[in-house]
């Protein structure tokens, strides 16, 4: 076993600051890394070490593998953890870092290589009995095979980029006539977002839950699932809003899925945190990839299993078997995430890049929120808009949504627009109340004049009031006969509300 003392986190913003605090926690320094536009980040102010990586584009800063690296050799740090996104599941960076004689917090390279690339995953998977997506198990390059491939599964159908994720190098396809067009953009959008253009074919379902499993497994061969997490409220194939646990599993079909995800991991000798994500449909669960990386919403896992991830991560790489077997877990209360991106819900969740002139965090019970800024700061165009992530916890579902309502009306952020309001919306519909939605929940119900309140009694009254007091004023200027009535109601409007 290897103790660890020193950690450079190779990420920044919340991600960087929440694995920080946690190695703060078990004595261990850290390194901070940081762009030109970063350089006033929270996450550099907290680390105990900080260095400057380049200019603010991912390409010069956050993605120098092999500046990172002699960074860590320079200050004598004895491990890397990636975060996530960034160089967090690039199997060449894991290798470099491991070759390096440095401890990469993360699955052996081998391991992301092979989950990175969703058809060597499912090919990988496929003999473990475990439920699959019906559609093609290798690229697809010939249009006219494509086309009858996607007849004999059936419309609609999903092109899928192999590598990479987001939702980038995806096309939903409802007929023949639009398939080549289709492949063609998906093709092209996977070659410019991934430098790999091989797509392939699934049966698209058009009212799907998107579930995933959180699993953690140590160098001893034992792998357990922390049960799962609901992350069907998502926009352009992205999640926003996740919940845990799910409302709608069994728990016979938790343990199906949780044993599922397990098999997975099993299937490429996986060690650390990951995540196996699965699309529920009428009863039914089919696997899709797997994250090889902590999650960003891992923070409700935490919540429901009392577990620092990090920690575990950690003590993973230190060569130390894990902190508790699959009996000692249990599902403790409810916990919902909402992601606040610097988005304009109202504007087809456009990026709504500015300077945080207001921002003070909700707190009391239940709250948590795991940010990377500061009021003053400036939110930066060069990465994911994303500022922070708003946590609450309950003993119940119930209760979880009514705290997150308060802590979002609680949250004050001003300078830019952000995702608060629609959070507030989804907490607040019935659909999302009776656990009764699907990964189109945007679609079937959300449009931007959802976002526009209506005005509370007193604010119609206090309105009222002005405007008669306005038409008053009016009157009297242009010598117009006296509205004694009016103000006389005024008055007493005035005396009966307080004011």
């Amino acid at each position: 076993m290897t103790k660890i003392k020193k950690i450079l986190i190779a990420n920044r913003g919340e991600i960087a600051l929440r694995i920080m605090r946690s190695c703060k926690e078990l004595g261990i320094k850290t390194v901070a890394v940081y762009s030109e536009a970063d350089r006033r980040s929270p996450h550099v102010k907290y680390a105990d070490e900080a260095v400057l990586l380049g200019p603010p584009p991912s390409n010069r800063s956050y993605l120098l593998g092999d500046k990172i690296i002699d960074y860590c050799k320079k200050l004598n740090a004895d491990a890397i953890h990636p975060g996530y996104g960034f160089l967090s599941e690039n199997a060449e960076f894991a290798k470099a870092v491991k070759s390096a004689g440095i401890n990469f917090i993360g699955p052996e390279p081998e391991a992301v290589k092979l989950m990175g690339d969703k058809l060597l995953a499912k090919n990988a998977v496929k003999d473990y009995d475990i439920p699959m997506i019906p559609g093609t198990d290798k690229a697809v390059t010939d249009i006219e095979a494509a086309k009858k491939i996607a007849e004999n599964i059936g419309y609609p159908i999903l092109i899928k980029a192999a590598a990479g994720g987001g939702g980038k190098g995806m096309r939903t396809v409802e007929k023949t006539e639009d398939f080549e067009e289709q492949m063609k953009t998906a093709v092209n959008e996977a070659t410019s977002a991934f430098g790999n253009g091989s797509v392939f074919i699934e049966k698209y379902f058009t009212a799907p839950r998107h579930i995933e499993i959180q699993i953690m497994a140590d160098n001893y061969g034992n792998t357990v699932y922390l049960f799962e997490r609901e992350c069907s409220i998502q926009r352009r194939h992205q999640k926003v809003i996740e919940e845990a646990p799910s409302a709608v599993l069994t728990p016979e079909l938790r343990k199906k899925m949780g044993e599922a995800a397990v098999k997975v991991a099993k299937a490429c000798n996986y060690t650390g945190a990951g995540t196996v994500e699965f699309l529920y449909n009428d009863g039914e669960f089919y696997f899709l990839e797997m994250n090889t990386r902590l999650q960003v919403e891992h923070p409700v896992t935490e919540l429901i299993t009392g577990i620092d991830l990090v920690k575990e991560q950690i003590r993973v790489a230190e060569g130390k078997k894990l902190s508790f077997k699959q009996e000692d877990l249990k599902i403790n209360g409810h916990a919902i995430e909402v992601r606040v991106y610097a988005e304009d819900p109202a504007n087809n969740f456009l990026p709504d890049i500015g300077k945080l002139t207001e921002y003070k965090k909700p707190e009391g019970p239940g709250v948590r929120v795991d940010d990377g800024f500061e009021e003053g700061a400036d939110i930066p165009i060069y990465y994911d808009p994303m500022i922070a992530k708003l946590i609450t916890f309950g003993k119940n579902r119930e209760e979880a949504a009514d705290r997150m309502i308060r802590a979002i009306d609680d949250y004050k952020v001003s300078g830019i627009e952000t995702t608060l309001p629609f959070g507030k919306f989804v907490m607040q519909h019935e659909a999302f109340r009776k656990g009764n939605y699907c990964t189109n929940f945007v679609n079937n119900h959300f449009k931007p004049e959802n976002l526009i309140e209506e005005p509370s009694e007193k604010e119609t009254s206090v309105a009222a009031v002005i405007a008669a007091y306005v038409f008053s004023e009016t009157l009297n200027k242009n010598k117009l006969p006296a509205t004694k009535n009016l103000s006389q109601k005024k008055s007493n409007w005035k005396l009966k509300r307080g004011f």
